[in-house]
């Protein structure tokens, strides 16, 4: 089912939900006329596309879990009281989820309905506002791999363009929904002026991306990645799409893979996801010399710079500069390398001298041994011989 399918789908069962106050349901046919016109105008959109119809599906499912909380109230009726007792109740646990579960992504249901629009439509938005004044928001959890451990994972996928999904997520850092709606006029070859290797450019288009991320030209860091493009393009008409397969298959490749090997995300253990190789990225950009602006253009966030860095952006002018650090990262880890191993070779050549020495120390006090021994030999038979002739002499 296409997302406006699924939209017009839940909005209706929503609107149309007579379990639902009829007061609740004319509150919510407001909000989606207001956020339809809203998405339309702020995205310069004539028309609603699928980014937008995800964000109105989001709101349609969490109406009902927001009117569950109230019992079905309607919420131009609420007091101060019913909206404190409902927030401790989310926060101190007593209201979970269907499933029982604490409600983790609670923040977004606060921002987005409780001291957003809906209830600004209801005219408790300023009341909410007051009573979740001491709220703070949980910081997001720090999940991540290191390239170590992504390649452990990826060597154990066979598949060309499993693993090329793979690399691109953990070189080129966007979602995996993006990369898989990729196509191959999407990709241009060409060589780093710096390095002197091959490289591919990759066109990360609007149509592709979450609304938040910024339209970008990407260049990749690996020549894992351009030696999987270069073999999985060969065959591809130009406005083909590089992977034939959705996100279900990709994810289920990647918990193979992650079952195999038994990779878990740093620091808390935690199960990888096609999500976490995009955070990998960074952290491991991080680590290797990157700032925290050349990360977050990487990422698609938005440039804390001026008018003119918008065409630098989709360019990537700017973006020779960091990989030319991951390129000095890398000479300056085999450089290291290289340095251990003379070290070593000089320490086991010492070693080599040293024991040498010794041998040779241990030589020459067995020589002067045994001609101490053998001259002491001589002087007994000597001493020994003339004691025989005296003695035979005598008789």
């Amino acid at each position: 089912m296409e997302l406006k399918e699924q939209y017009a789908s839940v909005k209706n069962r929503l609107l149309g939900d007579e379990s639902i106050c009829e007061e609740n349901r004319e509150l919510f046919a407001s909000f989606f006329v207001h956020q339809e016109y809203k998405l339309k105008r702020m995205n310069h959109l004539s028309a609603l596309d699928d980014g937008t119809y995800k964000t109105l599906v989001f709101y349609a499912s969490r109406f009902r879990t927001v009117n569950r909380w109230f019992a079905n109230r309607p919420w131009r009726d609420l007091t101060k009281e019913d909206i404190k007792k409902v927030y401790d109740a989310v926060e101190d646990g007593v209201i979970r989820t269907l499933s029982g579960k604490y409600f983790e992504g609670r923040e977004t249901y606060y921002n987005k309905i409780l001291c957003g629009k809906p209830f600004q439509l209801a005219g408790k938005q300023e009341v909410a506002k007051s009573v979740l004044e001491f709220r703070q928001c949980h910081a997001a959890e720090v999940r991540f791999i290191t390239e170590e451990s992504f390649r452990q994972i990826v060597g154990t996928v066979i598949k060309p363009k499993h693993k090329l999904l793979l690399w691109l997520a953990f070189d080129i850092g966007e979602n995996a929904g993006a990369l898989l709606q990729l196509r191959k006029r999407s990709f241009i070859r060409r060589t780093d002026e710096y390095t002197e290797e091959p490289e591919y450019a990759v066109a990360l288009v609007r149509e592709i991306l979450k609304r938040s991320r910024n339209p970008r030209t990407e260049t990749t860091n690996y020549k894992e990645t351009v030696e999987l493009l270069d073999g999985v393009l060969q065959d591809l008409r130009d406005d083909e799409l590089v992977f034939g397969f959705g996100l279900r298959m990709a994810a289920k490749t990647l918990d193979r893979a992650t079952g195999r090997t038994g990779v878990r995300c740093l620091p808390h253990d935690q199960k990888v996801t096609l999500k976490d190789l995009r955070s990998s990225m960074a952290c491991d950009l991080l680590s290797k010399g990157w700032t925290t602006d050349e990360v977050n253009r990487r990422l698609g966030h938005k440039p804390s710079s001026r008018e003119i860095d918008k065409y630098v952006n989709w360019l990537a002018l700017d973006g020779r500069q960091p990989k030319r650090k991951l390129h000095e990262h890398q000479v300056a880890q085999l450089k290291q390398e290289i340095n251990d191993l003379k070290d070593q070779a000089n320490q086991s050549q010492h070693r080599q001298r040293t024991q040498q020495g010794q041998i040779d120390n241990l030589q020459a006090q067995l020589d002067s041994n045994n001609r101490m021994m053998f001259e002491q030999v001589g002087k007994l038979i000597q001493t020994y011989g003339l004691r025989q002739t005296v003695k035979a002499s005598t008789t």
